[in-house]
């Protein structure tokens, strides 16, 4: 589990190297649902976690292929 400034760090670093950074779905407190990828990247799947009504984590998780479930989602919003 990760907290917002490690997330937004990650996202950065995922930018800097021409990556793409696209929010699914909005979050409260934090991130949401989001998915990073690139060109030579991994995919990395954010997703919000509430811990209690004032704070909320990250699950990060990365693939070497972006599963198809995500590449669908980004097909429709492209």
């Amino acid at each position: 589990m990760y907290d917002n400034n490690y997330v937004e760090k990650l996202i950065n670093k995922y930018i800097e190297k021409g990556g793409v950074f696209v929010t699914i779905q909005e979050g409260n407190l934090g991130y949401g649902k989001c998915i990073l990828y690139g060109n030579k990247l991994k995919t990395c799947i954010i997703k919000e976690v509430p811990v209690n009504s004032w704070c909320s984590l990250h699950k990060i998780r990365f693939y070497n292929n972006m599963p198809k479930k995500y590449q669908n989602i980004i097909d429709d919003i492209i």
